[in-house]
Formats: C-alpha cells, sequence, structure tokens
C-alpha cells in the first residue's frame, strides 16, 4: 500500500501585486465627492430657490394687490355657504317634519351640498348646537342628517353634521 503524501496545493498563477488606480478614477471619485457635498449642503440648507422666495414673502406685509383678492374671497365663500344653508331650510320647510324643521332653524352653514359626482360626496351641515355626539343635541343632529337625506340625493353621498365647535353631532349616507 502506497501512503499518499499531503500535497501543497498549487496555484496556477502566482499572486499579482495590487493594481493602482488610475488618474480617471481618482478624478471621477473627487467629482462625486464635490456633488455630494453639493447635494448634502442642499439638503441641510432647505433646498431649492422656490422655498426661499416662499419664505421670504411670507415676512413681507401684505400688499395692497393681494387685499382686495383675499376680500373677494372670503366674501364669497360664506355668501355660498349661505345660500346653500338657505337653499337646504327652504327644502325642510316645504318637505320636512315638524321636528326637522324645529332642528333646520339651526343650521348656520351647508358645504358641498352643489358639488355632487356620485362618486364619492361629501356634504357638511354646521348647527349653533354644542356638546358634540354625546350631548343634549346628538336627536337633532340625526334629524338634521335625515332631513338633508331627504332633500338631496347621491349613489354615494355622506352627510355630516358639525356643532358650533366643530364636534361631530351626526353623519348619514344620502
Amino acid at each position: 500500500m502506497s501512503q499518499q503524501h499531503p500535497q501543497q496545493p498549487t496555484q496556477p498563477f502566482p499572486p499579482q501585486p495590487p493594481k493602482k488606480r488610475g488618474v480617471g478614477k481618482i478624478a471621477g471619485l473627487g467629482c462625486a465627492g464635490v456633488i455630494a457635498v453639493f447635494v448634502v449642503a442642499a439638503v441641510a440648507t432647505g433646498g431649492g430657490g422656490g422655498d426661499s422666495e416662499d419664505t421670504s414673502s411670507k415676512d413681507k406685509p401684505v400688499t395692497v394687490d393681494s387685499k382686495p383678492k383675499d376680500a373677494r374671497t372670503e366674501k364669497a365663500e360664506p355668501a355660498d355657504a349661505k345660500s346653500q344653508a338657505e337653499r337646504f331650510r327652504a327644502c325642510v320647510a316645504k318637505n320636512g317634519t315638524d321636528t326637522e324643521k324645529a332642528a333646520a332653524e339651526h343650521v348656520t352653514k351647508v358645504t358641498g351640498a352643489d358639488k355632487r359626482n356620485d362618486i364619492l360626496d361629501s356634504a357638511e351641515v354646521f348647527t349653533d348646537f354644542t356638546g358634540g355626539l354625546m350631548g343634549p343635541h346628538q336627536g337633532e343632529g340625526k334629524l338634521i342628517a335625515s332631513a338633508f337625506t331627504s332633500c338631496y340625493e347621491s349613489k354615494n353621498g355622506l352627510v355630516t353634521v358639525y356643532d358650533k365647535d366643530g364636534e361631530l353631532l351626526a353623519n348619514a349616507s344620502y
């Protein structure tokens, strides 16, 4: 029997010395580093020029040109909301029960009743009641929501009734 002698592993090729980096690689890595510094600086300071212009305009006083625009916006929204509330109260006065009529007298504002697309309609009715969902006027909130469903139709609508503090009183599908 022959004994096998452990053989030393042979390497097919002798080890090669480490390669030196070329000038192109060094320049490329240097440019990438400079760009990375600029990106980090831009992120740290808040970004581009658009943001700096917006923040400076917030500190400026209101100009004469913007006052009429703001006044028109403020006047148009309550007038539109008031007309929606008036239309809702008129509908309840015509078709509602006595208790619905009494509850509808507390409606101060209606929004979203004129915008319907039958996909996801959302209307809000604001009242002068207090107490929220667990308060004493929860029943009136449900009456108002019920009256709203009688006056407006949608395939997929939701009416939400709020008290004067913006707390939920009731909601219903219409």
